[in-house]
């Protein structure tokens, strides 16, 4: 499910069936490296999108968390803690956190739950066809981590 009305509404009858937020981690830099910021955050949204298409039902993917690229580590971490309490408190026992920002790594000890970093695809000068391709490929190696975690107790908050 998505964040839009249609999703929302199909939420609202099946609630007690979602139990998984995905938060697609997304900078905003236009200092440095802008287009290539870009293209990270695009990719990571791919990714969500394919991650909800296959787990449709049992996952809720939501809005991006973005924050700026020179953010401190504890202003993120702080801001994106609120948003794991946020969903925790209303009925997401699992929060999987997106990203190819690689200065996530330097926090993943720090995080409520789990950080899923998948280094972004060159996908701009693709052909449609291989993009996507190269897209499924990805997503064959990360859908068993997300059976794995359900197979788990949810982390405690």
């Amino acid at each position: 499910m998505k964040w839009n009305t249609t999703d929302a509404d199909m939420y609202l009858k099946a609630r007690e069936y979602v139990d998984t937020a995905v938060i697609p981690l997304v900078p905003l830099n236009w200092e440095k490296d802008f287009k290539g910021t870009v293209a990270r955050g695009e990719f990571i949204s791919l990714i969500a999108d394919e991650i909800e298409k296959q787990f449709k039902g049992r996952v809720y993917q939501v809005p991006p968390f973005t924050y700026l690229a020179h953010e401190s580590d504890s202003s993120k971490t702080e801001r994106l803690a609120k948003w794991d309490r946020h969903l925790y408190e209303n009925g997401f026992s699992h929060v999987i956190y997106l990203t190819s920002d690689g200065d996530w790594k330097r926090v993943e000890k720090d995080l409520t739950d789990t950080l899923l970093w998948i280094p972004a695809l060159p996908l701009e000068n693709v052909e449609p066809a291989y993009a996507k391709d190269m897209v499924s490929q990805q997503i064959k190696q990360i859908l068993p981590m997300i059976t794995d975690k359900w197979q788990s107790e949810p982390k405690e908050r």
